[in-house]
């Protein structure tokens, strides 16, 4: 199955091509819907209507020619892999990098290299989107570190990041996002229950998902994925070989992991402290703060001071010019995806501008509410409806403020608590979003892939990420399920079940 997968994937054209079309093919849809007048009531702004935007109106067509460059500049990946890339470049070309992880690989149980990889992915989600900048290209130097299969390496990042976004051991952005949009849809049934509400809803659940897309994340990678791959045929670039570090190698290391510290205490001196300059207001000072938006720009110092200290302490940066030459050269790696980028930018600005998206996710809701179903079947078909909609619209707060005011009083009716909702809505919504190139850092994948074989295109990403879906999807609903039967709570003052 796979296999055809594969097959049928990669008869799509190159992945800039086919971004092109899928552009066209909008254009095209929002004429047509357009003229047939297709509305959904909005459920966010009761008594108005969601319609589609026609591109080819007067209007729209001047929306065409007006925002492609800007379309282009907003798409957000560029500017958040081109900036992270310069310090992660840095790192990279001058060995600390590679050093880190023969050092690692070295020291490291190998059998716990896939786990600890995946349980990374799940985490990095208190970095926001920066796990999918770092920890794919990260995999593969990993993998081919050890002789295994870099793309094996890359689809196990991905799937720890992307496929567990909703999951974590710790509080994240998420939470305080989805939670206001849930704690407001409450609000219209019963605003007495919502005001009892909190951001932890979901807390104990995700915290036991990280564990169980751990260990099905790693069985998928060794049993499936990689095996289907079979040996790496390529040849290793210089610093991937896997060696025993030299002793200025281990100095190097020494000095840039006390950098490494001093830049996290810098970095927490900013935000901990009440007079931080980087600390937010209100519940949750540090997780809606200016702290947060400027992760890249301190992740972007914590690879290119460190790798700089390196290059110098080993003698691989020897002045400015060999660094600045280092960031040049990493950015020329990067035209791939930079062309990438221009198209996936003018599709993904032009769905969101038509509201087809939103005009679907409205309408899957509706089609939902009218079968009235209740207890599990509801819940199931929910999931499935948030599964199929990520496949279309790839922001989780996005899809979640069209759905929220539908389905959490629904799900009120029906005897479901909102946190139950909400934790329905981020299984759902986590397991399809590596299979859908619709996914803002899909197209960035291929390029880091495409590193390791340049042929690799749409239908190879998607039969390596394809088993991952499958069996997250099964397992975590699973869990899940089980969790409502036993009645345990989701999280800290969050039960299953709704009582006015």
């Amino acid at each position: 199955m796979l296999n055809g997968v594969e097959w049928l994937g990669n008869k799509l054209p190159h992945p800039v091509t086919l971004f092109a079309i899928l552009a066209v093919l909008v254009i095209i849809a929002s004429a047509i819907f357009s003229a047939l007048d297709v509305t959904v009531d909005d459920p966010t702004q009761p008594g108005e209507t969601l319609q589609v935007e026609n591109l080819l109106s007067a209007d729209g067509i001047q929306y065409l020619f007006t925002s492609m460059v800007d379309n282009f500049i907003n798409f957000a990946p560029l500017g958040v892999v081109l900036a992270t890339m310069i310090g992660i470049g840095v790192a990279e070309r001058s060995g600390l990098i590679g050093a880190a992880l023969r050092g690692i690989v070295t020291s490291v149980p190998k059998r716990l290299v896939t786990a600890a990889l995946i349980f990374a992915g799940v985490l990095s989600s208190m970095a926001v989107d920066a796990g999918y900048v770092i920890l794919p290209p990260l995999g593969a130097l990993i993998f081919l570190s050890l002789g295994r299969h870099p793309l094996a390496g890359i689809a196990a990042a991905f799937a720890g990041v992307s496929a567990g976004f909703g999951a974590n051991i710790f509080v994240t952005s998420l939470d305080p996002l989805l939670g206001s949009l849930t704690m407001e849809a409450a609000a219209t049934v019963d605003p007495e229950y919502a005001s009892g509400l909190n951001y932890l809803m979901n807390y104990y659940i995700m915290v036991a998902s990280v564990f169980l897309l751990t260990i099905v994340g790693t069985f998928v990678t060794e049993k499936i994925v990689e095996p289907r791959l079979g040996t790496f045929k390529g040849k290793a670039e210089e610093g991937e070989e896997i060696t025993y570090l030299s002793k200025v190698e281990k100095k190097g290391l020494v000095y840039a992991a006390l950098t490494i510290v001093g830049l996290i205490a810098l970095a927490l001196l900013l935000v901990v402290p009440e007079w931080g300059p980087l600390r937010g207001d209100g519940d949750s000072p540090i997780l809606n703060s200016p702290f947060m938006d400027a992760l890249v720009a301190i992740l972007l110092f914590i690879f290119l001071i460190p790798g700089i200290v390196y290059g110098i302490v080993t003698k691989e940066i020897r002045n400015d010019k060999d660094a600045a030459k280092q960031m040049s050269d990493t950015m020329a790696s990067m035209g791939m995806f930079i062309v990438l980028a221009f198209t996936a930018g003018q599709f993904v600005a032009y769905f969101e501008e038509t509201n087809i998206g939103l005009v679907l996710g409205a309408f899957g809701a509706e089609l939902l509410e009218s079968l009235q179903v209740g207890g599990i079947p509801l819940i199931l078909g929910f999931m499935l409806v948030c599964a199929v909609i990520n496949l279309f619209v790839g922001s989780a707060s996005a899809k979640w403020a069209i759905m929220a005011p539908v389905f959490v009083p629904l799900m009120m009716d029906f005897g479901f608590s909102p946190a139950t909702t909400q934790a329905a809505y981020r299984i759902a919504d986590s397991t399809t979003n590596i299979i859908t190139p619709t996914m803002t850092y899909f197209a960035m994948v291929i390029a880091f892939a495409q590193k390791y074989d340049k042929k690799i295109g749409i239908g190879t990403l998607v039969s390596m990420m394809l088993p991952y879906t499958i069996f997250f999807s099964i397992t975590w609903t699973l869990m899940f399920i089980i969790w409502i039967l036993l009645g345990i709570d989701l999280g800290p003052g969050a039960p299953i079940y709704y009582e006015p």
